[in-house]
């Protein structure tokens, strides 16, 4: 019923605009853009200038060895709570019961999303800068992260439609961008198997090593009151190419990975 309350909603409101383009049209007047902000993102002719002052990050990143100094502490991990520790607590003893093969509750097709794909390796991610925006291309599910640095506030979550890259909006302070995102699919995994709820904020600082400016650091903070025992921090390294290019990653042309019918992703031949 909503979502037919919706579907009506919008028919009505293209209708109202349609008829008020073709009133515009009959007194002479030029039919204007639907109402509603413009942003610089949206306008990027002629200000292209300012982006000499930021950071190189030309070329493609890729996940650099995380080598862990003797005697040094582990890495942290997630710690999650309620329903989401029971669905990590599952998944482990599904794997213990199947000769450590994971369980999957989507295939290998889907997109992991936001903060995972931040920690894939062997695929390179790239990085555009445009005026009042940040595009991060990932080579892996052909994924577009747009993180917006032109001012503009989050979608609301009662607006938003849930996303595997979410709603990303960033600043520069000096030389690091600094991101929080909003909005995500509960597909979307913080770790293996450790799942979010709707009140998941993904915070990053990302900047260039400061000793070599040929690696990268992302500085990763997850919160969510829901899910998590506390806060969720990660910091992931990548070493820049100049040599390489990324490859096209159509997964669907190739998927072997389909769920059956209880949920579970089989292997096709």
């Amino acid at each position: 019923m909503q979502l037919r309350h919706a579907l009506l909603g919008a028919a009505l409101s293209g209708a109202a605009f349609l008829a008020l383009q073709a009133g515009q049209a009959a007194a002479g007047q030029p039919a204007g853009p639907p109402p509603g902000p413009v942003y610089p993102a949206a306008t990027p002719k002629g200000n292209y200038a300012a982006l000499n002052n930021l950071p190189d990050w030309g070329g493609v990143w890729i996940v650099a060895a995380q080598r862990r100094a003797a005697g040094a502490p582990a890495p942290e991990a997630p710690a999650p709570k309620g329903k989401y520790k029971e669905t990590l607590e599952t998944a482990r003893a599904y794997a213990a019961a199947h000769n450590g093969e994971p369980l999957r509750v989507v295939n290998n097709c889907t997109a992991p999303g936001v903060p995972y794909i931040m920690t894939v390796g062997q695929y390179p991610i790239e990085w555009l800068f445009t005026p009042g925006r940040v595009t991060m291309l990932a080579e892996a599910w052909t994924g577009q992260r747009r993180i917006y640095t032109d001012g503009r506030k989050h979608i609301p979550p009662e607006d938003a439609e849930l996303s595997f890259y979410g709603d990303s909006i960033g600043h520069w302070e000096g030389d690091t961008l600094v991101v929080e995102t909003i909005n995500m699919k509960p597909s979307n995994q913080i770790a293996t198997n450790v799942f979010h709820s709707d009140k998941m904020i993904v915070r990053e600082r990302i900047h260039l090593d400061p000793a070599n400016p040929d690696f990268m650091v992302d500085e990763i903070t997850v919160e969510d009151v829901e899910a998590l025992e506390h806060p969720f921090h990660q910091t992931i390294r990548y070493q820049r190419r100049r040599d390489l290019e990324p490859l096209e990653f159509i997964c669907a042309e190739n998927d072997r990975n389909p769920l059956t019918e209880g949920g579970v992703a089989g292997f096709v031949q």
